[in-house]
């Protein structure tokens, strides 16, 4: 992840103090709490409009899932809006529309998010309603059958009904011989088909508890008051016994050994190319540098009008529709660089992987020129400054930095190491990453498309 400019969070003074039973480590802007059952509280001031977010992450995300029940944790997202004991379900979004505001949920490999996006005198409603959701869910077998309908459904719109996203699936699970990122968020759907709501009450005890999460609050706020009013809400929901993050067993993926291939057939009406190249990620800020070296990289292939990939083969060569280039420098698992791309009309797959098997033998014989690395270390800081404009990208840069193990207090380190990286160092991780030992290429092998019309979205897809 990209980072924002070092005046966005100034660090003032530190201080380690007890506030009535609430441990305090105190900064000028961003504030953070630690309540005694674990929940960490971390306030974002921008007084620009009268705004809040509130932003509830969990550190239990597919990854936390066992074979059997992969989709657990975004089934029980789909749940949380199912009702409570004090609220029925369906009344936490008619709640927070009759304030004004938005909310929604999401799922991810590392976490599960819960937010709400509204005027601040209805901050204290987004944290009634989603301290009550944290203790008195209520999960009951009709409701649950009826929801694991939508997602199974919403499993075919999205997965196996699109080519792309079946491809990508498919390669994961081949890329990654044993790490839990083989399996995809949504699960399989042998595995939705023979879920029960106990797998989901069981997911809910297991991780859904104050020493598991990090609420973030970002906007028109007085972080003393948001403090008082977390603490009255949350302080006295219980801890459970949960390992966090760090102490929870390693699950390192073994070495590959040789590149690996998969073609999927499915209807589609163009061909597609997925290069996907084992990487590594943050995990020390102070000492890693090839991270940002590979974010570096990333941008230098893809990501503005003049990027080699699209200069070179879209544009000159003409071989490639469209190319791209992706990589994410956090998350709590393993790191992977991807290249992907469509072939033009008349031109293959193989024509493209070879085009592309170029550039990179370009990157690592000639090193990148000044000109283009001070571009994109221009754009780097540009996206961040971009990023302040919105209090939920904020609490979501703090919320995801956070819920992987990192800090936010760190935001201003990896700007500074982005803009460190050298010409070097971008050609040394190219050498060292772009390596076929470490690939897995996935091809999509078009099909003649269904002529019957897709059926819409089913009510109940949040996101």
């Amino acid at each position: 992840m990209k980072s924002i400019r070092r005046a966005a969070f100034p660090v003032v003074f530190f201080a380690l103090t007890i506030v009535s039973g609430l441990a305090v480590t105190a900064f000028a802007n961003p504030h953070e709490y630690r309540l005694e059952n674990g929940l960490t509280l971390i306030v974002k001031e921008d007084n620009r409009s009268p705004v809040i977010v509130s932003l509830l992450m969990y550190q239990a995300g597919s990854i936390d899932e066992l074979n059997g029940v992969t989709g657990v944790a975004h089934v029980l997202e789909h749940m949380m809006f199912k009702g409570t004991s004090n609220v029925p379900g369906g009344e936490f979004s008619k709640r927070i529309a009759a304030a004004g505001g938005r909310e929604n949920a999401f799922t991810s490999r590392d976490y599960t998010g819960y937010f709400q996006q509204l005027h601040k005198d209805h901050l204290a409603l987004a944290i009634v309603l989603e301290s009550d959701r944290m203790q008195n869910l209520l999960l009951t077998e009709e409701e649950f059958a009826k929801e694991i309908n939508v997602v199974m459904e919403e499993r075919r719109l999205r997965t196996d009904d699109q080519a792309r996203s079946l491809l990508f699936e498919k390669m994961m699970a081949t890329a990654y011989q044993s790490h839990p990122y083989r399996r995809p968020v949504i699960g399989w759907m042998n595995d939705l088909e023979h879920m029960t709501a106990k797998d989901a009450q069981q997911w809910y005890d297991r991780w859904y508890a104050p020493n598991n999460a990090i609420l973030v609050i970002v906007g028109d706020a007085n972080p003393e008051e948001v403090r008082s009013l977390v603490q009255k809400h949350y302080g006295s929901i219980s801890h459970r016994p949960l390992l966090t993050i760090d102490q929870r067993k390693p699950q390192i993926e073994p070495p590959q050994l040789g590149i690996k291939r998969i073609t999927v057939k499915a209807p589609a009406e163009m061909p597609y190319l997925v290069m996907g190249y084992h990487a590594p990620v943050i995990k020390n800020m102070q000492s890693d540098w090839e991270p940002f070296a590979l974010k570096m990289l990333e941008n230098i292939m893809d990501g503005h009008a003049s990027a080699r990939l699209n200069k070179s083969l879209v544009r000159e060569l003409q071989i490639a529709n469209s190319v791209g280039a992706g990589y994410s420098a956090t998350s709590r698992g393993p790191g992977m660089f991807f290249l992907s791309g469509t072939p033009s009309p008349g031109k293959t797959v193989d024509e493209l992987e070879r085009a592309i098997r170029v550039e990179i033998k370009k990157l690592i014989e000639e090193q990148v020129t000044e000109e283009e690395l001070n571009r994109v270390k221009a754009q780097a800081v540009a996206s961040q400054v971009f990023q302040l404009d919105s209090i939920f990208a904020q609490a979501m840069q703090i919320g995801r930095l956070e819920s992987v193990g990192l800090s936010y207090r760190d935001i201003d380190t990896m700007l500074e190491k982005l803009q460190a990286v050298t010409a070097e160092q971008i050609r040394a991780v190219a050498e060292k990453y772009f390596n076929d030992d470490q690939l897995t290429v996935a091809v999509l092998d078009p099909q003649p498309l269904d002529q019957k019309t897709g059926a819409a979205e089913p009510a109940g897809l949040r996101h």
